[in-house]
């Protein structure tokens, strides 16, 4: 996907505890900042307020997959973004990019997050909630499922 794909980003610097010894962002933290992109994203569409989600919907990973492109380095400003591309019955999927920030197509690595809803009390899968549906049709300005 071109940067421009997608209506949300957070901008978020590189921190000294996220890169290697080359001053180099360390692998695993790549899919923290999908995670933190999400958390932002569902902060912008209004379902993740202050205290979390509190007594909202429940997701769970299911699936990862990530590309590497390019590295990130210590003090770089780069670009999360995130963009739901499809919700099925119980789960919705995500794709991300990580970008140099600026706005330019300067892509460092791709992925896809697969998530699960489940019901609170008893954790097996369940429908995902209509009115989170809804709005994420209209943040993404498309029909997702």
């Amino acid at each position: 996907m071109a940067r421009g794909d997608f209506r949300f980003w957070f901008d978020k610097r590189v921190r000294f505890a996220e890169v290697d010894a080359q001053a180099v962002v360390f692998n695993s933290r790549y899919l923290e900042y999908f995670d933190i992109g999400l958390t932002e994203y569902w902060r912008a569409l209004g379902i993740y307020g202050d205290g979390g989600v509190q007594g909202g919907p429940e997701f769970f990973v299911a699936r990862a997959e990530l590309d590497f492109k390019a590295s990130m380095r210590l003090d770089e400003l780069i670009s999360i973004c995130v963009r739901c591309t499809r919700v099925g019955r119980t789960s919705m999927t995500f794709a991300f990019e990580l970008h140099g920030a600026g706005g330019r197509d300067d892509l460092r690595a791709a992925g896809t997050l697969v998530y699960v809803h489940v019901d609170e009390l008893t954790g097996p899968p369940a429908p995902v909630p209509d009115w989170v549906v809804a709005k994420f049709e209209v943040f993404e300005g498309a029909t997702l499922r």
